[in-house]
Parts: C-alpha cells; sequence; structure tokens
C-alpha cells in the first residue's frame, strides 16, 4: 500500500458511507491521509444493516473462475478488482475486525452471529479510532465553482476543499436507505458516461388472474427447477425456491436469473420462464401415475396422492393450464415438468435488491478515477456492474472501495514526488 507521510495535511473527502465508501476510508487512513466521510442519513451503513437482516452474505467460497463468472457481462472490467480482493481476503479482514466466520451449506460465508450489526459496530469503532471523521445528514449536491464539494445540511448550504474525492454513491435501489441514484445528472453533466440504472436481484410481474393473486400471494414455492433460454440459446437452471406476489413473482431462485430475465423482457417486451414443478421425477413416471384410475377420490386429491403436487403448485398448473386441460393427464404431466410462466416487467428499482447500470468503466482509468474529473474516484454499486445474491454483491462493493482508495493514494503520492 503506498503511505504518505506522517503528518501530511493531505485530505481526502469520501461521499457515501456505505462498505464501499468505508472500505475506501480504512485503505485512505491507514496510508496517512486525513479522511472525512460524508453521509446523507442520519447513520451510515443502512442497507448493509438491512441486508444482513436475514443473515449477512460477506462473500462466497466458489472457485476462483466460477466467482468471477457471478459478474457477467461486467466481468471483464471488475475481474482484477476482485481477484484482488478475493474471497479469502474478505474473510482475513473480517476477522481483523474481531468477527468469525462460517462457511454454510450453500457455500457462502456468514459472520458467526448472521448479522450485520456487530461487524458494523467494529468497523466503524475502529475507523473512529484511527482517525476518520464521518458526517450524517450531509446531502452531496455536486460542486461549487471553486472545485469545492457541496453538501445540503441540517444547517444549511455547506461547503468542503479535499485533495481528492471517492463517491461511493450506492445505486437506485432500496432508496429509503440512502442511495436513489440522484447523483447521476451530476456525473453527466460533467462528462461521465453514466448507464441506465435498472434492477437487479428484482421480482418481476406476472398477469395473475384476480382469483390466483388472492388466494396465493405470499405462498412460497419449494423445491422447482427454473429453466431459461439465453440469449446465446443455452438453457440455464437452477433449482431452490420462490415467492408469489399479487403482481408476480420473487425470491431466491429469480434473483438468480434477473438478469437475464431483464434483459430479455428489454430486448422482446416478455421473457418465457419454465418451471420443473417436480425435480427428480421423470415425465414417464409422473404420465403413469396420473393415468392411474382416481376411482371416487376428487382430482386434486388424486393429483396430490400421486404426484405429491398440492397448494400453491397445484394453484400455478391451474392458473396457466386453465381448468378444463388439468384432467388431461398427458398434459398435466407435462405441464409439471416444463410450466411457462410469462413475465411481464422487472419490479420497479426502488424494490430490488441492488442496481444494474451505473459509471461506465470507460469513464475511469485502471485506478477508478474519472477522466473528466481528475482527483474524483468512483466505487461500489454505482460502477456498471451487476451480481447475484450470495456474497458476491458486498465482496465485489468492498473490492472496488479498496482500489478507489489505493488508487487515491497513488495519485497523491506521484503529485507529491513531483
Amino acid at each position: 500500500m503506498t503511505m504518505l507521510m506522517k503528518g501530511s495535511q493531505t485530505s481526502v473527502g469520501v461521499i457515501g458511507a456505505g462498505p464501499a465508501g468505508l472500505m475506501a476510508a480504512e485503505v485512505l487512513v491507514q496510508g496517512g491521509v486525513r479522511v472525512d466521510v460524508y453521509d446523507r442519513m442520519p447513520s451510515v451503513g443502512r442497507k448493509l444493516l438491512m441486508a444482513g437482516k436475514g443473515g449477512l452474505n460477506i462473500t462466497h467460497t466458489e472457485q476462483r473462475d466460477a466467482f468471477l463468472a457471478r459478474y457477467g457481462s461486467g466481468r471483464a472490467h471488475i475481474e482484477t478488482i476482485v481477484s484482488q480482493f478475493d474471497a479469502d481476503a474478505v474473510r482475513t479482514w473480517v476477522h481483523g475486525l474481531g468477527i468469525r466466520t462460517f462457511v454454510g451449506t450453500s457455500g457462502r460465508v456468514f459472520p458467526d452471529e448472521m448479522k450485520a450489526a456487530p461487524l458494523l459496530r467494529a468497523w466503524l469503532r475502529r475507523l473512529r479510532e484511527t482517525g476518520v471523521k464521518i458526517h450524517v445528514r450531509h446531502r452531496w449536491c455536486g460542486w461549487e465553482d471553486d472545485g469545492a464539494v457541496g453538501f445540503e445540511t441540517p444547517h444549511g448550504r455547506h461547503t468542503e476543499r479535499h485533495d481528492a474525492v471517492v463517491l461511493a454513491l450506492g445505486g437506485a435501489s432500496w432508496p429509503q436507505l440512502g442511495s436513489d441514484g440522484d447523483w447521476t445528472h451530476l456525473l453527466q453533466a460533467r462528462g461521465v458516461t453514466v448507464s441506465n440504472l435498472r434492477p437487479s436481484n428484482c421480482g418481476f410481474d406476472i398477469d395473475w388472474s384476480d382469483h390466483f393473486r388472492t388466494r396465493f400471494n405470499g405462498q412460497p414455492v419449494k423445491a422447482v427447477t427454473a429453466s431459461f433460454v439465453d440469449h446465446t440459446g443455452a438453457t440455464q437452471r437452477k433449482q431452490g425456491e420462490f415467492v408469489v406476489t399479487t403482481s408476480g413473482v420473487e425470491g431466491g431462485l429469480i434473483y438468480g436469473l434477473s438478469a437475464m430475465l431483464r434483459d430479455r423482457i428489454e430486448a422482446s417486451g416478455t421473457a418465457a420462464l419454465e418451471l420443473d414443478l417436480a425435480p427428480g421425477r421423470d415425465l414417464s413416471r409422473l404420465r403413469d401415475a396420473l393415468a392411474h384410475p382416481r376411482g371416487s377420490r376428487s382430482l386434486s386429491s388424486h393429483i396430490q396422492s400421486r404426484t405429491g403436487i398440492k397448494g400453491v403448485k397445484m394453484g400455478l398448473l391451474r392458473e396457466v393450464l386453465g381448468a378444463e386441460h388439468i384432467a388431461d393427464a398427458q398434459r398435466l404431466a407435462s405441464a409439471m415438468k416444463a410450466l411457462p410462466l410469462r413475465l411481464v416487467r422487472p419490479r420497479p428499482i426502488a424494490e430490488a435488491i441492488s442496481t444494474a447500470g451505473g459509471v461506465a468503466f470507460e469513464s475511469m482509468d485502471k485506478n477508478l478515477m474519472l477522466g473528466s474529473l481528475p482527483g474524483v474516484f468512483c466505487a461500489g454499486e454505482m460502477l456498471d456492474w451487476e451480481a447475484p445474491t450470495g456474497g458476491y454483491l458486498l465482496n465485489a462493493c468492498l473490492a472496488t472501495g479498496r482500489a478507489a482508495g489505493s488508487g487515491v493514494l497513488e495519485r497523491l503520492s506521484s503529485r507529491d514526488a513531483s
């Protein structure tokens, strides 16, 4: 790590106190720089805390190539950055905060206590002890004519001058937690290329009938396999579960395919997702089971006893096939193995877990400094990359924050040397 001379009055402002911003601040203060962190909210790390409520995915133990493949089309831009702060490095860093971790059965890495709050508390304590100053209720509103950064605060307009600035402003998902994407016009006005922000790890709308949405809203659909034919013609399959909503579907299984589904809808207007409601049972066995005489039993009881399909899965079959085709054993068995769902639109970006789009990597150098704004660096979810849930999001936010902080130190060191 580049280290500036002790006693240096060099000052860096970090705007955004999520994981990327806090990591940039940590690297900078360790490099001998005076660091001020600004955040628009009354407290920091709100999205991190919310994401960790059900168990904080810190990173993932997948093999390197499989891990990096999770970044999809953004892999080429982010591969080197993530490789320099990979899953092992992230776990070592977390352990350095006094937080123990474990690997779940899925390969995901969690803190022992599962929640994000203990990790965030330990991190903030270390940052403050090393001299980082954190200013809340500071909403960044661009630059003044003299180059100072401006903030709206409860006490009015406030400006600060820094030798460099790291922007870690997040995307546009969960705006109530501090990221609403309103920074895009400020950067575009300065000549920065920003791709449109789009929902990622999101749910999708389906035109359910009134009966189905009323009867099954909130019901989990477990132990299914979803298939989708991507733009190359390859079939992508994922097994897991999702939830029926009044507007459509959401949940882990859907999130894992959301980037491809969203892109297909943007290109074609809709996306076709196929569900295998009975993974592990082949089509011929299902046909034979359904062809068995049902005697005096109702059709629903017969289907449940012969195939195990009931509840919301049965509701899905009736919704898609229609009541007139449920009694057709051949058609019903085929639908159980490949039930088509027509997705018509992604849910709004404010409801998404994360954001796609953002600052184009072509607008930055290898250290994440903006070409049109020398001395201004970007990090985190505001960059144009996306990844599924499971630790990949947080790992890349931390890695890009670290890269931006290191880039600032390199620039300042070169400036002082000259």
